[in-house]
This record gives C-alpha cells, structure tokens and sequence, in this order.
C-alpha cells in the first residue's frame, strides 16, 4: 500500500517565501515562473509543505500533488512538470539549458529557456492532467 505523501498543501505565504529567497536573480525567476503558472492554470499559487509552489491539485498513486509547480532552491530553480504526456520530452528539448529527473525540470537561470516553450510545455501538461484535448 503507498504511503501518503508528507508534502500537503498549507496557508503558508507564497509572497513571503518568494520574497525571502535570498539571492535576487533566483527570486526575480521565481516570481516571473509563479506569474506564468497561475496564468495557465488559473488557479492561485500555494505553498505545498515548506518549499514548493504549487497551482490545482491532481490525485495520483501517490496521492495529492499540484497540477505544476516550482520551487526557487539554492543551487537550482525546480519546475514540477510531470512527465506523463506524448510531447514532454520534445518540448523539454527544446526549452533551453535544463537537466531533467523523473517529473523535474532543473533549470539554473529562467534567461536561458525559451519562455514559449516553457509555457507550450506547461498548459500542455495542465491540459493532460485535467483530460483536456490540447
């Protein structure tokens, strides 16, 4: 039987975790990402245990995760973009310098990627979630 996750979702401030990321760089990205993903989504940014940034929610084998979401570490600006859909791996290759884990995007500087694919990459993987027909 799988254990339920340990990362919920919590009233946590995601203005006040963004704004006290230290370095200026990775919090302007974490910003611009967070604007992107509640565009997508339409759903408001919520802190999801201590660190990620999430948007909706989706139930999977291991229980509650947001649709997508981020999380601005220290040496790395994390994208949670799950990997469950036909055109991930030709968007990821075509997104910019990143290096990739199983429903991770590890990205070094948001200037780096190509923003239309970024966003191409994410409304795509929303849609697949929530079913809908791109």
């Amino acid at each position: 039987m799988a254990s339920t996750p340990k990362t919920r979702p919590t009233d946590a401030s995601v203005e006040d975790f963004i704004a006290a990321v230290e370095d200026p760089r990775r919090r302007a990205d974490a910003e611009s990402v967070c604007a992107l993903m509640v565009e997508v989504t339409g759903q408001p940014a919520v802190m999801w245990g201590s660190s990620i940034v999430g948007f909706g929610n989706t139930v999977g084998p291991m229980g509650d995760w947001p649709l997508i979401g981020f999380s601005p570490r220290k040496a790395k600006l994390v994208l949670y973009i799950a990997g469950d859909f036909p055109e991930r791996e030709g968007l990821v290759a075509t997104l910019g310098k990143v290096k990739t884990g199983v429903g991770c995007i590890y990205v070094n500087r948001l200037d780096q990627l190509d923003r239309g694919v970024l966003r191409d990459l994410c409304d795509r993987c929303v849609r697949a979630l929530r079913d809908i027909p791109a």
